[in-house]
C-alpha cells in the first residue's frame, strides 16, 4: 500500500480524473479523496515519473517533500471545510487544522506563511469570498443565508470583508457579475 500526494485535487471532478488517469495506467486504488490517493501497490521511479508527467498535463502535481504535503492537506482542509461543509464545522480553524493534522498551529502558520507568501487565515478568508461570489451568482440565498451558510457572525461582517478582498459590495459584485471567478488553486 502507497499513499500518493497530489497538489491541486480540489473537488470531486478532480477526484475522478485522477481515478480514471490510475485505472487507464493499472494501478490499483484503494482509496481517493482531494489531496491523496492510496494504492495497493508500490510505484516503480519510471511509474512514478510518467504518472507525474500525465498528471502536471491535466494540472496536477505529485508532492515528495514533507513540507509540501502539510501545505496542500491544510489547503485540502479549508477547501473541503469552506466549499463542502455547507457551515456544518462550526469549530476553530486553528483547533480543526491541528487535529486534523496532529501539528501544533503555530508551526502550521508559520509553515505556511513561509511557503506560501501568505497566512493561513488569509488564504482562508480569501476561499470563503470565493465561495460567497460563488452563490451570490446563483442568486439562490440572501446574503443573510449566506452569511450563516459560511459561519459570518453577521451579514455586515461579510460585507465589510467581501469589500476588503475584492474591492466591491456584494450587491454591487451581484449586478456587474463579470468579475470572474478564480479556479479554487489559483486562489
Amino acid at each position: 500500500m502507497t499513499v500518493l500526494f497530489i497538489k491541486n485535487m480540489v473537488c470531486n471532478r478532480c477526484n475522478m480524473v485522477i481515478r480514471n488517469e490510475l485505472d487507464k495506467l493499472n494501478i490499483n486504488v484503494r482509496s481517493i479523496k482531494l489531496g491523496e490517493v492510496i494504492i495497493e501497490n508500490q510505484l516503480s521511479v519510471e511509474e512514478k515519473l510518467n504518472l507525474s508527467k500525465i498528471l502536471s498535463n491535466l494540472g496536477f502535481e505529485l508532492i515528495d517533500d514533507k513540507k509540501s504535503r502539510i501545505i496542500e492537506k491544510i489547503k485540502t482542509i479549508i477547501i473541503d471545510l469552506v466549499h463542502h461543509q455547507d457551515g456544518e464545522t462550526k469549530t476553530n480553524l486553528s483547533n480543526l487544522l491541528s487535529k486534523e493534522l496532529n501539528l501544533d498551529y503555530n508551526y502550521l502558520s508559520n509553515l505556511f506563511s513561509e511557503v506560501e507568501g501568505t497566512t493561513i487565515e488569509k488564504y482562508f478568508i480569501a476561499q470563503k469570498i470565493e465561495k460567497v461570489k460563488e452563490l451570490l451568482v446563483y442568486d439562490e440565498l440572501s446574503l443573510s443565508e449566506i452569511a450563516h451558510r459560511l459561519n459570518y457572525s453577521s451579514v455586515a461582517y461579510l460585507s465589510n470583508q467581501f469589500k476588503k478582498v475584492t474591492g466591491l459590495t456584494p450587491s454591487h459584485f451581484k449586478k456587474i457579475r463579470n468579475e470572474k471567478r478564480k479556479p479554487l488553486d489559483e486562489v
